[in-house]
């Protein structure tokens, strides 16, 4: 029985124009389909609900047809008046199987609302837009990873439809008014969308495992969050690791094994201005960390006292240059004003973001690697470079740049 059928209480022409307007627009009308397995699920597991909603059913029909102020024709024309088609419409769908929908068991959610938007302001660099664009872009990348679903559905008015797969292009090209699910049974994944107001969508990924797809559409990613600079684009590095000196080379090789070895670790380098600290990050990025499946962050002074690494992402790294100027002893007058230092703490010790679970309910066991330069570690607070937090150190000495 078609669903189409069910009924409602709007019938306003706003909204028959717009059930007419996804007609138009390619899609169409869902039945549900009769399946035995499912009917004999009710017969063993609710029979009685079964034998009331049909002996209800079948008594509706015998009044239909059982009036006797009516010629015989007229009752057999009332068994297909609206309600008695209300009336069959809803054993019809007591006896076969709901649509698909998300399984939320999964548990595993990352959603984003588009577009995404940027508020302006002189007082603070905007990282809540950059990190939703992030979001976004993650979203996409992993929609297209995917490919076309096997089924895609919309739910509008009580009525549900759905669009043929092979006349499907993109998803911002697909007339949406009410929440559309798209599934794919290979990787267990659904897609909800919502249509919002004026022109705004919600994309909600629901996965078992989200993880794999994740790491698949943010590989070579990197952020950068500086002022009004701040972007999402590609890793680049102008020099490779093999162009530095030797000993820089033996001490990229010992960051490198302890990138493997540990969920956690930070690296700082120093050294005078020109001795390559700040192309050497660059360096490690783009070689040793992106085919690792880490996405960069690059954080400046007034990042860093805001930035929270995402939670959905399983392998971070974060790039702070000049932290002499930024993880200030908090002895000094100048550390007392900011909380930059203690932020810069909380993130070498994993207490930032791990104290917190995430409303996405992604889990993951997070790598974090931190790589920090700075001229100088005699402004740097002592807690700093106590044992534990930096686990390599090395001083710049050779003019590289």
């Amino acid at each position: 029985m078609n669903s189409g059928y069910f009924g409602s209480d709007d019938t306003s022409p706003r909204s028959n124009s717009q059930g007419r307007g996804l007609l138009g627009a390619g899609w169409r009308p869902l039945s549900r389909q009769f399946d035995l397995d499912f009917l004999l699920h009710l017969v063993s597991h609710d029979p009685w609900e079964l034998t009331q909603k049909t002996l209800d059913f079948a008594s509706d029909i015998a009044d239909a047809l059982g009036r006797n102020h009516y010629t015989w024709w007229a009752n057999f024309l009332n068994v297909f008046s609206e309600n008695t088609r209300y009336e069959l419409d809803e054993f019809w769908n007591y006896i076969t199987p709901d649509p698909l929908y998300p399984d939320h068991r999964y548990g595993e959610v990352l959603s984003v609302e588009v577009p995404v938007t940027q508020m302006v302001s002189r007082e603070s660099i905007p990282i809540d837009y950059v990190l939703n664009r992030l979001q976004e872009i993650t979203v996409f990348k992993l929609l297209d990873i995917l490919g076309k679903p096997e089924l895609i559905t919309q739910y509008y008015m009580d009525r549900h439809f759905y669009f043929p797969v092979n006349r499907f292009i993109s998803w911002e090209r697909l007339e949406i008014i009410g929440t559309v699910f798209a599934y794919w049974s290979e990787h267990q994944v659904w897609l909800q969308i919502d249509n919002l107001h004026r022109g705004r969508r919600l994309y909600t990924v629901i996965a078992k495992d989200i993880t794999p797809l994740i790491n698949k559409a943010t590989y070579n990613l990197a952020v950068m969050l500086s002022g009004y600079q701040s972007r999402v684009g590609q890793v680049q590095s102008q020099y490779q690791i093999r162009s530095f000196p030797a000993d820089i080379q033996c001490f990229t090789d010992k960051v490198q094994q302890a990138i493997l070895d540990q969920n956690q670790l930070a690296v700082l380098v120093h050294g005078d201005p020109g001795t390559g600290k700040t192309a050497w990050t660059q360096a490690v990025a783009k070689e040793i960390l992106m085919p690792l499946g880490f996405v960069i962050f690059i954080l400046d002074h007034d990042a860093v006292e805001h930035f929270v690494p995402p939670s959905y992402l399983e392998r971070i790294c974060i790039i702070i240059n000049e932290a002499d100027n930024l993880a200030q002893n908090r002895a000094s007058a100048i550390a007392q004003h900011s909380n930059k230092t203690e932020h810069i703490l909380s993130l070498l010790d994993g207490t930032l973001y791990q104290s917190v679970m995430d409303e996405t309910g992604i889990q993951n066991q997070q790598k974090l690697v931190v790589l920090m330069t700075c001229n100088t570690t005699e402004r740097l607070d002592p807690a700093v470079l106590r044992k534990g937090r930096i686990g390599l150190i090395c001083e710049f000495t050779h003019q590289f740049v």
